[in-house]
């Protein structure tokens, strides 16, 4: 098997980073397995030569996992050999998966080590009991449902052929593998919650199991721009841990250490563990000074009034689908996003790859955080969506760009939650749920329309005359008035409460720049026509005095839609310049 390229070479875990690792993406042997005949013939043995090669961490659906086949396998199976680094010895080895679409079980050397249900969150399994000297083999069993409409799958189409709103399924291995070697007693997990009214970063830190009789302690160092700022000392009694730290620091007025889209400033931090004042552990992290809140009805960032001037962004690329085909790709759709005028995006139906994350710490920029949802209600949907949505909210807790959570979209899912008790029960749960989790964010209950409990009122409207827009929006009473897709803004009894209003889908006018086909909400013949059809969607809502924040669709082309900013390849449809001037007009906050 060659092995020889390696796709996606970066860090996958970049708020949590170990010096040591070893990146198991590039060529594996791969398997489909449409008769369903691998469990019966013990393929997990690792005895089995795959006929197939894949280019992981890219589905096979993909053109840049080397096979590019579209049609329905939803059983395949994966298989590679790795080696331990001589280095590693006496070190626990976990194996590290970013995301698996839908099921996965895994085998080390024939032994079953893990399995996984979830398409869009990490899993992890110590694999040290059941390595031996030398080579070892991994073996990967997927399974996807695709014509499952209860599955929590974003806008992976359930039929043959992408259409509509859907695209092109993901099925299988689509993040990063890698292995990372850890001493037995180790640090798991960080947690950072910052006060800027307090000036204080609550840092808690969790150990894989509770500390035996040694002295344990964490010493917490922490760095602002490579200039060391302060440091602590953290001792073990159980297996997690808090310290809170003041940072004594001059932070408002543009001359301080807040983060936002402006000022993206981050505090670099490195957490040393110590058993009997031997070092054991070591890991880098960084967070940021950063509060979102709702203040008198106006959306607040680090306590200031603040325009939300967000793109829809679907994360898809033409020839990774779900799986950007470089770091540098992740990083250049936030810097043209930046270029257009916008501070932050909307991430839609994907739990987004956590470099895009990064990069939009260390770039400055907003992110919505959406699950990627189902279409239609069953029990068994509910016990599916609720637990991968806790997984998603643990891995992204501490990205200081990410300041909404939304678990469901457009009432998708939820297909009666105007008239069905249960499914309104459902969304009001996954709100809660959600704030259980996580009190530093804002959460929308059911983006676009019928919310339940939300901090926001969002409103989804592909209207595309300016007269019909300036009037709707004109006025608090007109807006609420309004039946998006001739749906109630609110269900279940509830009533507005003065919530912030946002627009978060708007737009979607087709442009055609290249050979690519397709449709949008409203059509463009030309460039000059384009920009005149931009500035008639765009102005009435940055005018209204309503609106405190937009979302416009969408950043790119993606498949059958050509309604981008973007083309589908990232060529800008008109100059960045001339886009941001139109998103970049007058706001009244």
């Amino acid at each position: 098997m060659n092995q020889e390229m390696i796709q996606r070479p970066e860090y996958p875990r970049p708020q949590l980073v170990r010096e040591k690792w070893l990146n198991l993406n590039g060529a594996w042997e791969f398997e489909f397995d449409d008769h369903r005949v691998g469990d019966d013939q013990q393929w997990g043995s690792g005895t089995k030569e795959f006929r197939k090669q894949i280019q992981v961490p890219f589905a096979y659906q993909s053109q840049l996992s080397g096979i590019g086949e579209t049609g329905f396998h939803d059983l395949v199976w994966y298989k590679r050999s790795f080696t331990i680094p001589a280095d590693w010895t006496g070190s626990r080895i976990i194996l590290h998966f970013g995301a698996v679409d839908y099921a996965a079980t895994v085998w080390v050397n024939g032994k079953e080590v893990a399995f996984h249900e979830g398409g869009h969150t990490p899993f992890h399994a110590d694999i040290t009991a059941f390595l031996q000297q030398g080579e070892n083999t991994v073996v990967v069993r997927s399974e996807d449902f695709s014509r499952d409409v209860t599955l929590p799958r974003g806008k992976q189409y359930w039929k043959d052929n992408s259409a509509s709103i859907f695209y092109t399924r993901t099925t299988g291995i689509w993040q990063t593998v890698w292995l990372e070697p850890v001493n037995q007693l180790h640090i798991k997990k960080l947690k950072f919650k910052p006060d800027i009214d307090k000036n204080e970063i609550q840092i808690r830190t969790f150990l894989n199991q509770a500390p035996a009789a040694d002295k344990i302690e964490a010493r917490i160092d922490i760095r602002f721009k490579d200039e060391y700022f302060t440091s602590t000392t953290l001792s073990f009694h159980h297996a997690e841990e808090t310290r809170t730290v003041g940072l004594h620091d001059f932070n408002d007025h543009g001359l301080g250490r807040w983060w936002s889209p402006h000022n993206p400033n981050l505090y670099d931090v490195t957490i040393t563990l110590l058993v009997n004042g031997e070092a054991v552990d070591s890991l880098q992290s960084y967070f940021g000074m950063r509060k979102i809140s709702v203040e008198a009805g106006k959306v607040m960032l680090n306590n200031r009034v603040y325009f939300m001037r967000l793109v829809l962004d679907q994360g898809y690329f033409p020839d990774g689908n779900l799986t950007a085909p470089n770091d540098e790709a992740l990083k250049r759709d936030i810097e043209l996003a930046k270029e257009m005028g916008f501070n932050g995006a909307r991430k839609h139906q994907k739990i987004e790859d956590p470099r895009f994350l990064y990069w939009a710490d260390k770039l400055g920029f907003l992110v919505w955080g959406e699950m990627a949802n189902a279409y239609d209600y069953t029990e068994e949907y509910v016990r599916k969506i609720t637990a991968e949505w806790q997984e998603a909210i643990e891995r992204d807790y501490n990205h200081p760009s990410l300041v909404v959570w939304v678990p469901l979209n457009e009432s998708w899912g939820v297909p009666n939650i105007l008239v069905d008790k249960r499914q309104q029960q459902h969304a009001l749960a996954m709100y809660h749920l959600t704030k259980s989790l996580d009190d530093t964010r804002l959460v929308v209950s059911n983006d676009g329309w019928e919310h339940m409990r939300t901090d926001l009122l969002t409103i989804h409207d592909y209207e595309w005359r300016r007269e019909e827009l300036e009037e709707q929006y004109a006025t608090l009473e007109k807006t609420l008035g309004m039946k998006p897709s001739r749906r109630e803004l609110l269900v279940g009894g509830n009533v507005y409460e003065n919530q912030p209003i946002l627009v978060t889908e708007f737009g979607g006018i087709a442009f055609k720049k290249n050979e690519q086909e397709g449709w949008g909400y409203s059509g463009a013949e030309n460039e000059e026509d384009f920009l005149k059809r931009l500035a008639d969607v765009v102005e009435p809502l940055l005018q209204s005095p309503q609106i405190q924040g937009i979302c416009y669709t969408q950043l790119t082309d993606v498949e059958q839609e050509i309604n981008g900013l973007l083309s589908y390849d990232r060529v800008p449809k008109s100059s960045l310049e001339k886009i941001r001037k139109i998103f970049g007009g007058r706001v009244k906050y």
